[in-house]
């Protein structure tokens, strides 16, 4: 990213389907056009992994694997997998603007069940390849995934010892006795990273790259830790000896407690980062540039004892810092990689930020706090930064400047010179297209100028996050051409 150039982010869940779930098929390359005609460069997404409870995209049971609710119908029906009535005829929810997860996690995987004993019955020339190129994770994800549904979704640690401990014997019973869930998990992944190839080839021949996001940790219920214990900071008995989270500040005095396992850096050391340079391996063929969520932990992370109920009493350790990135250097090639560094900073970070080279991130709707300077106002970028006027964690930017605090919204109004005429959420966008950002981002809810109602996620919360979902045609002609009008002022568009 060396040429000034904008995306959007939308999460593939987010586009518009009569099967309850955005999806890998026909609505997903419209939106690939959509992103070319209006000039973009960068089509920006969330975690592809299968989501866990919570249905958090940066909560899944394998950082490896593909979700299959992304997996599309219509395409499996085209490659004579399914029939329309097996599919087509299934109640998918009523609400064309929300994701049902309860109504998909009950109806979606009969549905794939069915079209996975067809391609079992007629294996493609290409599946023993795939599983020979995907032998690293995926024998250890479908097994996991196989034990999950025998033991009606128990998490690992409450399975059988021999099973918990993976002793070799049960290992191998598990797989004779539960072969025919074996064979669908793998068959399941087979499908996903089939579609996902084909729809990455139409967007970058079109010119439109892929932004993946990489989450720091993997849940403790996860095939990850499961099959690689030995790379996370567990006692004899697999249990976290501290787990993650972010200390008290001024938003929450309790501090976050994210209850995630925090890794064994230095036995990953002594390995050489094996695991994370297979993890980003992997990560890359999901993507043209990889975004990795909580970079700061790379340099210093908190803990908190494995227990307790707050972030309180945690403490900060240090991180692998530039040591993991010069290895995944030396064994993958200098990567394309976005930094998430927001939050508290400190030199550490900094320096690490320098060190690797990596774009940080700019958040527009943090600039406006009206007692103090800001980083994140945009006459204070540089060009090596990738610039935002809200993440998926933010409101969108109309939902933001209805809630803000007034003299924050006055400020905002008064700095980038909003209008009600012009649109206060372009004017928003305006803000970051105008900088010297080399990469600006708006989300799908801004060019749509949705409010609070389309709000992608508010951490912390439960029950109501990951589920806005676009409504069909909403990305029109018409708006391809104003997005590319206003980007092109700011010389955002590709070069010929």
């Amino acid at each position: 990213m060396t040429m000034r150039s904008s995306g959007v982010l939308m999460h593939l869940t987010s586009l518009s389907s009569p099967y309850g779930i955005g999806a890998m098929g026909q609505a997903a390359r419209d939106f690939a056009d959509f992103l070319a005609r209006s000039g973009q460069t960068y089509w920006q997404l969330l975690p592809m992994g299968p989501t866990s409870y919570g249905d958090s995209p940066y909560q899944s049971f394998s950082t490896f694997a593909g979700n299959p609710y992304l997996i599309d119908l219509d395409e499996l029906a085209q490659a004579g997998l399914l029939e329309g009535a097996e599919y087509q005829t299934v109640d998918w929810g009523d609400d064309p603007e929300s994701v049902d997860y309860g109504l998909l996690y009950e109806k979606r995987y009969p549905v794939l069940r069915k079209a996975v004993v067809r391609l079992r019955e007629n294996l493609p020339a290409d599946y023993p390849l795939f599983l020979a190129e995907n032998a690293p994770w995926l024998p250890d994800y479908a097994l996991y995934m196989a034990l999950k549904d025998h033991y009606e979704g128990q998490p690992w640690w409450e399975w059988p010892e021999p099973l918990r401990s993976r002793q070799g014997a049960a290992l191998e019973e598990s797989r004779r006795c539960l072969a025919e869930g074996v064979a669908f998990w793998q068959g399941v992944q087979y499908l996903f990273f089939h579609q996902w190839r084909a729809l990455k080839k139409y967007a970058n021949d079109k010119g439109i790259r892929f932004i993946g996001d990489l989450p720091i940790y993997v849940p403790l219920d996860s095939a990850d830790v499961w099959a690689r214990p030995d790379q996370f900071q567990l006692d004899d008995q697999l249990r976290p000896v501290e787990v993650s989270g972010c200390p008290p500040d001024g938003f929450t005095a309790d501090g976050q407690l994210w209850g995630t396992p925090l890794f064994d850096w230095e036995r990953m050391e002594r390995d050489g980062y094996s695991w994370w340079i297979e993890r980003i391996r992997r990560q890359r063929g999901f993507c043209d540039v990889l975004r990795i969520d909580h970079f700061r932990g790379f340099e210093a992370y908190y803990a908190i004892p494995y227990g307790e109920e707050t972030a309180r009493n945690g403490h900060w350790r240090q991180g692998p810092g530039i040591k993991l990135f010069q290895a995944v250097e030396r064994a993958l090639g200098k990567q394309d990689i976005i930094a998430e560094d927001l939050g508290f900073l400190t030199e550490g970070v900094y320096q690490l930020i320098r060190d690797t080279g990596f774009p940080g991130m700019k958040v527009l709707q943090f600039a406006f706090d009206s007692r103090e300077e800001s980083d994140y106002l945009p006459h204070n970028y540089g060009k090596r930064c990738v610039a935002y006027v809200g993440t998926h964690d933010n409101d969108t930017a109309l939902g933001w400047l209805g809630t803000c605090a007034p003299e924050d919204r006055a400020f905002a109004l008064d700095y980038l010179k909003l209008t009600e005429a012009e649109g206060y959420h372009w004017g928003l966008m305006r803000g970051i297209w105008a900088s010297s950002a080399e990469l600006a981002v708006v989300t799908a809810q801004d060019l749509l100028g949705l409010g609070h109602e389309a709000r992608m996620n508010e951490p912390s919360t439960l029950g109501m996050n990951w589920k806005w979902r676009a409504l069909p045609g909403a990305f029109t002609r018409e708006l391809a051409q104003k997005l590319r009008h206003e980007t092109g002022i700011y010389r955002r568009l590709p070069r010929q």
